[in-house]
């Protein structure tokens, strides 16, 4: 794969310092980088020393944060009864009960996340197939499958993200925007790493946390020293 000078001209920058133990200088680094004509997303992917292949390793979480994600996400509420006026009046986009089951069998999909009330997950049951490989398929451990489905719109109209390791032992998250101000952005990724560690599984053995690695959309990426990183923030 070829790239542009810009690219590779902060791969060389990038390459001279190797990996940066201070946060707030690695943020810096990034929106420096982050030079496409779009409000780039700031993101960081973490490098687990976990085996998602054993059910007592898997990484899974969500956390809320403080400045949001910088994008606006389109909320779906399946429920019934009274339930639907209070999602509403929380904010979802658009809420119902088996007719949105009924819509998103026939193929609609214009929404981001999905939360859906206990009592109704015998029908929203059948979207698995839909709903799963998206991965917006309501879940008790996301917080999406839930009665106190005003806490939880709020919650996803604030910011709140779900993160989850992959068959690589990855885990990605976003952080915000390039256009967000810096204390923002170094304070989002310092409340998703304090998350991340806190979702350490009791059978994860050795180093848990073996690179972090913190990039924007179309930059390469800034390597942060992980002890040091992590000793500051515990």
């Amino acid at each position: 794969m070829k790239h542009g000078k810009r690219y590779r001209k902060a791969v060389e920058e990038i390459g001279a310092r190797r990996m940066v133990g201070d946060l707030g200088e690695a943020v810096d680094m990034v929106k420096k980088f982050a030079t496409a004509k779009f409000d780039e997303t700031i993101e960081i992917s973490a490098k687990l020393g976990v085996d998602p292949r054993h059910a007592d390793q898997q990484v899974r979480g969500t956390v809320v944060l403080p400045h949001g994600t910088g994008r606006t996400v389109r909320v779906l509420v399946i429920t019934k009864g009274e339930k639907v006026k209070e999602a509403e009046a929380a904010g979802a986009d658009i809420a119902g009960g088996e007719d949105m089951v009924q819509k998103i069998q026939e193929g609609w999909l214009d929404f981001d996340k999905v939360i859906a009330t206990p009592d109704v997950m015998g029908q929203v049951g059948r979207l698995g197939k839909i709903l799963g490989p998206r991965g917006l398929m309501p879940n008790p451990k996301s917080g999406t499958v839930t009665f106190d489905v005003a806490k939880a719109v709020r919650d996803l109209k604030a910011g709140r993200i779900e993160f989850r390791v992959d068959k690589g032992s990855n885990v990605h998250a976003p952080l915000g925007k390039k256009s967000f101000e810096h204390a923002k952005l170094k304070e989002n990724l310092e409340t998703f790493l304090r998350e991340l560690v806190r979702a350490k599984p009791a059978a994860a053995k050795g180093n848990y946390v073996r690179s972090l690695t913190l990039s924007s959309t179309m930059s390469p990426g800034v390597r942060l020293d992980v002890n040091t990183i992590l000793s500051e923030l515990v």
